[in-house]
């Protein structure tokens, strides 16, 4: 029996049985499906992640106060950063392009009757450079504006949105109501996009002068970030070290004494991100995969039922000159054809699943070509794995008790 020849009655065996067939593979299409699904929605989060870092500026670096340590135990209380440790950094530091201290907080935010809690952010002008934004409409507070303690305000898209603004030239010289206070809208944020993950909405702030905010909204002298522009992406560990070693001495901490601040670089937030999210991504795809296995296990048994519904066939074939390799070899086509068309079928269902998920859902999605050929090669190692035991069993078959087998 040629090897074409022993496809033919593999392919017509499960043709005979078209629905037990059909069933057999869905095990395999739902594995493969599911796998391809998580994979394509994780990919697409780490990506999204990663470009919403990027646009945010890869070189920039943030200090933070941290809290107060008694006894081991973190308390409520925080250590505090003022604008003396600013200008100590302007002085001190040699590689800082730019530097950009902040005040910020939730507040409510009205605009003739709509209202919304919107992150307010009392910043320098510079705040564009540092943090990457650009104005879409209206312009940019200046440092007079600031010194001034004029109540202007620049807006998010996403703002105008929550106070049912559809044209961001609309609100330009009308003002808003923030936490009571009157501030007249000058510029509009171009937005940066929804936020990755959800984790934050770079457009749903309200910028106001650092003074302003300072002195009159939130009327506290503590800063809640200094964040600086380091000169490259390589020059990052070196202005890092400068950092720590500027506000040591500011601050008149002693050597072995613990920092009593944070400095964080866009680069490790990337990193711990991206590494959270392929962790997740691929626990999901494991987790997917158990369907597999479930797939192989059901078609191992449907083709132990079908070597015992065919023994006095498989009997008739070793009589007329079949050898055991043959009959192993086409009981094993069986199995893989059955895996390899559920692997096809169940690949076309995973890349629909994640497009689907992406339209409705508004999840990011990004199916990796490598994932896809993974997948199949899995289902058609699935195949040849669970068909073994079945094919042997009916090579094994001696062809005289195969025919007497009623």
């Amino acid at each position: 029996m040629i090897i074409g020849e022993i496809v033919a009655v593999a392919l017509r065996a499960l043709a005979a049985n078209t629905l037990r067939s059909v069933l057999t593979m869905l095990g395999i299409v739902i594995g493969v499906a599911a796998v391809i699904a998580m994979l394509a929605l994780g990919t697409g989060a780490r990506r999204a992640i990663q470009a919403r870092i990027a646009s945010l500026g890869t070189t920039r670096l943030s200090v933070n106060p941290t809290r107060v340590v008694h006894g081991g135990v973190e308390t409520s209380d925080i250590h505090h950063i003022t604008m003396q440790d600013v200008d100590f950094l302007k002085r001190r530091s040699r590689l800082i392009t730019a530097i950009q201290p902040q005040q910020h907080r939730d507040l409510q935010v009205e605009y003739r009757g709509a209202n919304t809690f919107v992150h307010i952010t009392g910043a320098t002008p510079n705040f564009l450079q540092v943090q990457n934004y650009h104005i879409a409409v209206g312009r940019m507070f200046t440092d007079d504006d600031g010194h001034a303690r004029r109540r202007v305000a620049v807006v998010g898209t996403t703002v105008l949105h929550d106070l049912n603004l559809s044209d961001a030239s609309e609100v330009l010289g009308k003002e808003i109501r923030i936490s009571g206070i009157g501030f007249t809208v000058i510029g509009v944020l171009a937005s940066k996009g929804e936020a990755a993950g959800g984790f934050f909405d770079p457009d749903d702030q309200v910028l106001i002068p650092f003074n302003t905010g300072r002195f009159i909204v939130f009327d506290t002298p503590y800063l809640n970030d200094i964040d600086v522009l380091a000169p490259s992406e390589a020059a990052i560990p070196q202005t890092m070290a400068e950092l720590q070693r500027i506000m040591r001495r500011a601050h008149r901490l002693r050597p072995g004494e613990a920092d009593d601040f944070r400095i964080h670089s866009q680069m490790d937030f990337l990193s711990a991100l991206s590494d959270t999210t392929k962790i997740f991504s691929l626990l999901l795809a494991a987790i997917a995969s158990v369907s597999l296995l479930v797939g192989g296990v059901g078609i191992m048994n449907i083709m132990l039922v079908s070597v015992t519904e065919r023994t006095r066939e498989i009997g008739i074939r070793k009589a007329l000159g079949a050898t055991r390799h043959q009959i192993l070899l086409q009981f094993l086509i069986e199995a893989v054809t059955l895996c390899a068309l559920g692997g096809v079928i169940g690949i076309l269902v995973g890349v629909g699943g994640a497009s689907a998920l992406k339209d409705v859902m508004r999840w990011n999605e990004q199916v990796v070509p490598a994932t896809v050929g993974v997948a199949f090669v899995f289902a058609a190692l699935v195949g040849i794995i669970f068909g073994v035991w079945p094919a042997r069993r009916a090579a094994r078959l001696d062809p005289i008790i195969a025919l007497r087998y009623e």
